[in-house]
């Protein structure tokens, strides 16, 4: 259990600093367009201590959730401006150009993005990671049903580390000469597609049965007749009834290693694969959020949580202090590159009041500048925020309902990896 409570604050603590690395990317690019930032903070409400260092007060605040900078001029009502002198109001953040701008809004997902990247290095280069080639061969093999062959039938009882003697039977699929590689394309005259259909299929199959099961082997098919042994398996009642197994699971390719550990100079060119591997699943995971509300919910009201449901700084620091616990230290820091890499693709959502949402409003304001100047029309000027609040509040809402869901079901149903 210290263990745990340790991984627990560890990974609350990682965040807190991610996020305030964040902050600081704003304020590092801010100073080096010569923008004038009054404050830097880590936390919120009542101030415990800051110091004063040139323009800028730094510090730290009660609540340790987050942080912030102030960059004055980022929006058009900053009240800070109206006490400058003529020399400062020139480095407001408004009249410098756009695309400095953009780099100090893109900053925060930017540090996040090095952060991970580093991260990641570190790990493919001098410690391994589980081989990201293996994962995608394993997901191949379950979309085309292809299989490795078990040697032998195994006790009701077997662990995980179970190996075969010379004495055990031989299971079913070995015996009738399935081979390792082999993709099944049906059992019992149903067709089989993937490895879900394959289960479905000999879930229906009776015990000690004869049946048939075909298969893809260098581009012909072949049947073979076999007959499925009984495996008592424990239901979720607590029952135990016999089922029907061939002795086969998914195809493990034996030539792909299993750990990336490429060495500095080699890693640095698998992370540069594997981030845009996590890049794309990123996306895939923001496209595929709405999808997971309603799961979501009714794992809140006893339904199952599943692992793909999305997690609260709650839930994930919690699985912090599962793999802390369990000394599991590389999926820790596995963890944190994939929260880093997610925080830095969502703030840059082109909606208010994320870092996306200002970056947005800065380019539409100079297309509308040129719109205009092209047509002989007066400079729009700056967009009216005010007139933009009630969007901000509506997407305020919405973010805020969805971490109040996920926090909730982090308490109530939260995810577990080890059992």
């Amino acid at each position: 259990m210290p263990a745990y409570i340790t991984g627990v604050i560890l990974f609350a603590l990682a965040i807190l600093i991610s996020i305030s690395l964040h902050e600081f990317g704003h304020l590092l690019t801010a100073k080096a367009f010569k923008i004038k930032a009054s404050r830097y903070f880590v936390g919120f409400g009542p101030t415990i201590w800051s110091f004063q260092k040139g323009e800028t007060e730094y510090g730290l605040k009660a609540i340790p959730l987050g942080g912030f900078v102030k960059i004055i001029g980022m929006t058009p009502d900053d009240e800070e401006e109206e006490g400058l002198d003529e020399k400062d109001k020139k480095r407001v953040f408004w009249r410098k150009p756009l695309w400095q701008r953009s780099i100090v809004l893109a900053a925060g997902s930017i540090t996040h993005f090095i952060l991970a990247f580093v991260i990641l290095w570190v790990l493919i280069s001098f410690v391994g990671i589980a081989n990201p080639a293996l994962a995608k061969s394993v997901e191949n093999a379950r979309d085309t049903a292809t299989i490795s062959v078990a040697e032998c039938i195994p006790p009701d009882d077997a662990t995980s580390d179970f190996t075969c003697s010379s004495t055990d039977e031989p299971t079913p699929a070995r015996t009738a000469g399935l081979e390792d590689g082999d993709e099944i394309t049906a059992v019992d005259g149903q067709n089989v597609s993937d490895w879900n259909s394959l289960l479905a299929v000999v879930g229906d199959l009776e015990p000690n049965e004869p049946t048939t099961v075909e298969v893809e082997r260098d581009g012909e098919r072949t049947t073979f007749d076999l007959t499925p042994y009984a495996a008592e398996v424990q239901t979720t009642d607590g029952s135990v009834e016999e089922v029907a197994r061939l002795g086969v699971s998914v195809y493990v390719d034996p030539t792909i290693d299993p750990v990336m550990e490429s060495g500095p100079v080699a890693g640095f060119a698998d992370t540069v694969g594997y981030t845009g591997d996590m890049f794309q699943q990123t996306f895939i995971a923001l496209k595929d959020l709405p999808k997971k509300i309603a799961p979501l919910w009714d794992s809140i009201f006893g339904g199952e949580r599943g692992e793909d449901t999305p997690v609260s700084v709650v839930g994930a620091s919690r699985l912090g202090g599962e793999m802390v616990e369990h000394d599991q230290w590389v999926m820790f820091f596995m963890l944190l590159v994939v929260l880093n890499y997610f925080i830095g693709v969502f703030n840059l959502l082109p909606l208010l009041p994320l870092d996306g949402g200002h970056i947005a409003i800065a380019w539409y304001e100079k297309a509308r500048s040129w719109v205009a100047t092209r047509f002989g029309k007066p400079d729009p000027g700056r967009v009216d925020y005010y007139k933009l609040m009630p969007l901000t509040y509506v997407v305020l809402i919405v973010l805020g309902g969805f971490m109040l869901l996920t926090i909730t079901a982090d308490i109530v149903n939260p995810i577990t990896i080890f059992n």
